[in-house]
């Protein structure tokens, strides 16, 4: 068995593993990161668009956003479909001045991935049976293989961004945990076409059909979503079908500018809620979907990756800088409380949205009558805008 040795290790090389690694490889603390599936697999994970200004400025401040400031289309509102009229929510207006980026988590992976390979840092890909030990000691370590080869991590802290499914919570005692879940009747099916938005903005709309989304990639490639049942088989949607079910769910003047196409890709999600406390067993640290799960409704998902990596970044440097060990304790509480709001908008924006196959008509009248309030409302929209752009990171005290 070969050694190595490290001071952070990260399993996972999504975009919240490698945004970790670039921020505290810039910081002079070395990392090392394991990922399971191949880079090319990594980088053509089709995923989140909707990036909010403090995921933006960590970015920046990784050094890793010049594509991002130059292909980057920042929106200052978005649009919300209700009995086929647009509300328009005016995001700057209503938080003095924030605004959202879309950029795709394809490309943010793609400029996190060349930024680690141009500092020299390492990126283990493809590495098999990640196992992390002796978690609630000061030497935590790690076994996996790699290449035909067996090998041991010794390391300080370990770091786990392999997502839901990953390795890094099963790692922890079952008894540890407190699981908190919320799973919808109902899937999104998406996909991505090479044509342009149907709109300059991103569209919600709430139909009697069901939930739609209009989202975007860049001017020339958009993204739709539409709510499905949640057993609905994939092959069931030629294009034409989900077209032909796209413009009935949209306003009028939204669905005769429509432009359609081939789709080069599609795929239906399930929609869950999902959080799990602690976020943290002795020195291993859970971040993201490891963590926490929202519906995509709220642009959530990455965005809160990236404050759960902005929190543990900045309580590393303490630590290493100033020998803060007690501020380790700290990182699942300051995290979760910016996990449960998010938490509650994202589920709030599912529940008001979307057709629940088993609500009753006074449930749904209370959902429509809620989000009508909420739109016509200022004090509605402000509080809808001031949650979509993104609640402020802590600070590290």
């Amino acid at each position: 068995m070969k050694t190595l040795k490290t001071q952070v290790a990260i399993i996972g090389a999504g975009p919240s593993g490698l945004l970790l690694g670039q921020l505290l490889h810039n910081a002079g603390i070395q990392t090392l990161i394991l990922e399971r599936q191949s880079a090319d697999y990594v980088q053509g994970r089709i995923r989140a668009g909707v990036l909010e200004q403090g995921m933006v400025d960590l970015l920046r401040e990784a050094g890793v956003s010049r594509r991002m400031d130059a292909e980057g289309l920042v929106h200052d509102g978005f649009e919300l479909a209700l009995n086929g009229q647009l509300t328009h929510i005016d995001l700057k207006g209503l938080t003095g001045g924030q605004s959202v980026m879309i950029y795709g988590q394809t490309e943010v992976t793609r400029d996190l991935m060349a930024a680690r390979e141009a500092a020299g840092a390492v990126t283990l890909y493809e590495a098999r049976d990640v196992q992390p030990h002796d978690l609630k000691t000061d030497r935590p370590w790690l076994t996996f293989e790699h290449a035909g080869e067996t090998y041991r991590l010794d390391c300080d802290y370990i770091a786990g961004c392999d997502g839901f499914h990953g390795v890094a919570r099963q790692a922890i005692p079952p008894e540890a945990l407190q699981v908190f879940e919320r799973v919808y009747p109902f899937g999104w099916l998406g996909i991505l076409a090479d044509t342009p938005p149907v709109h300059d903005e991103l569209v919600y709309a709430k139909h009697s059909r069901g939930f739609a989304l209009c989202s975007m990639r860049s001017p020339t490639r958009s993204r739709y979503y539409l709510q499905v049942p949640v057993d609905e088989p994939l092959d069931d949607w030629s294009d034409e079908r989900f077209w032909a079910e796209l413009k009935p769910r949209l306003p009028s003047q939204l669905a005769e500018q429509l432009v359609t196409g081939p789709s080069i890709e599609k795929s239906i999600a399930p929609l869950r809620s999902f959080v799990v406390e602690p976020m943290q067993y002795g020195r291993l640290f859970l971040l993201g979907d490891a963590a926490h799960i929202v519906p995509p409704t709220g642009a959530k998902g990455l965005n809160l990756a990236a404050s759960d990596v902005s929190t543990l970044f900045r309580i590393m440097l303490k630590v290493y800088r100033e020998g803060r060990v007690d501020l380790l304790e700290k990182y699942s509480a300051i995290c979760l409380r910016r996990v449960w709001k998010a938490e509650r908008f994202s589920w709030w924006m599912t529940s008001m949205l979307h057709q629940f196959p088993d609500a009753d008509g006074f449930s749904q009248r209370i959902a429509e009558s809620e989000l009508e309030y909420f739109i016509h409302s200022q004090a509605g929209r402000k509080t809808i805008a001031e949650n979509y752009v993104g609640l402020p990171y802590e600070a590290i005290e």
